[in-house]
């Protein structure tokens, strides 16, 4: 026999039977068909067995086979342990994003109020973030004011209209730099709605650094701030003039409030005195006249004793 028929299964031998009990031509081809049945029924499920530990899943491996107990009845849930602590059960399949960077439940209201003046914010610091082209003719880019280099800051010259490069900016604090809303306000006397105006005194915005839902913090450009500064007021000598003069007014207005306030302090104080005073003052009592031999009558305190005479007519 070859060794390609040594695998395949072979169909045994009829076992002689007894001479007893002869088998008929039917029951013996009856036998034969129920032994072929048995082995193709048996050779189907091997190889259904032999796929199903074949195939693979997606990450190319064999699926787990799970094995039944062999203990019959319900099986308890496990416990939780009580060492872990509280912790609170989201349904995820009922939750949205608001693109703000939580979780938030179709149940709970969203401020649409705070989430449409933040994206304002965010679009009005994009808009003055946009880089500009560069040429390949030198002769076509701008070039700083200071020395001539084409490495110019382009938020400066967006904003602020000023041609300037970076390292002239960070040499040069005192004409480059920034300065708050409350800067100008306090050491160059600007008003707000002066510093509003975009074309009058350009700013540039930036996130509140103390939080985000605040109004965009406003950057001034100082030597901007100051010609405007120079051209309202005249001269520095003169904004220097207006700057001592409401000092010394908020500091006087500043005494005058101290002094009312000390001298309604005295005021209550003295009332208060003069109010215990007059609640201690004894008050006399007198009794009865009390007449005497003389023909003369007297009262007597019955708190602290004083008797005054009283003359009878």
């Amino acid at each position: 026999m070859s060794e390609s028929n040594t695998n395949t299964p072979v169909t045994p031998p009829l076992q002689a039977t007894s001479a007893a009990d002869p088998l008929t031509s039917e029951q013996s081809k009856q036998f034969q068909l129920n032994r072929l049945k048995a082995k193709a029924n048996q050779r189907q499920r091997e190889q259904e067995a032999f796929a199903s530990s074949s195939s693979h899943n997606a990450n190319n491996k064999r699926p787990l086979t799970t094995t039944s107990s062999p203990t019959s009845g319900k099986e308890k849930p496990l416990k939780r342990d009580s060492r872990l602590g509280n912790y609170f059960e989201y349904d995820l399949s009922s939750m949205i994003n608001t693109k703000g960077g939580f979780l938030v439940e179709d149940g709970k209201e969203v401020d649409e109020n705070l989430i449409r003046k933040e994206k304002e914010r965010e679009k009005q610091r994009a808009m003055q973030n946009l880089e500009p082209p560069v040429y390949l003719d030198p002769n076509l880019n701008p070039k700083c004011q200071e020395c001539q280099s084409i490495d110019i800051d382009q938020t400066y010259k967006k904003v602020f209209g000023c041609l300037v490069c970076n390292k002239c900016k960070n040499d040069k604090p005192e004409k480059y730099g920034l300065l708050t809303k409350t800067e100008c306000k306090e050491d160059y006397l600007l008003t707000d709605p002066e510093l509003r105006d975009h074309e009058l005194m350009p700013h540039l915005l930036k996130a509140n650094p103390h939080k985000s839902t605040f109004a965009n913090m406003m950057l001034f450009l100082r030597y901007q701030v100051e010609e405007f500064a120079w051209k309202k007021w005249g001269s520095p000598e003169a904004l220097d003039a207006e700057y001592e003069r409401r000092t010394a007014e908020k500091k006087k207005k500043k005494n005058k409030k101290f002094e009312d306030n000390l001298r309604q302090l005295r005021k209550r104080t003295k009332e208060g005195i003069w109010q215990k005073r007059k609640d201690n003052e004894h008050r006399h009592s007198f009794g009865p006249l009390e007449k005497g031999p003389d023909g003369i009558a007297k009262q007597i305190c019955h708190e602290c004793g004083f008797s005054i005479d009283v003359e009878l007519i």
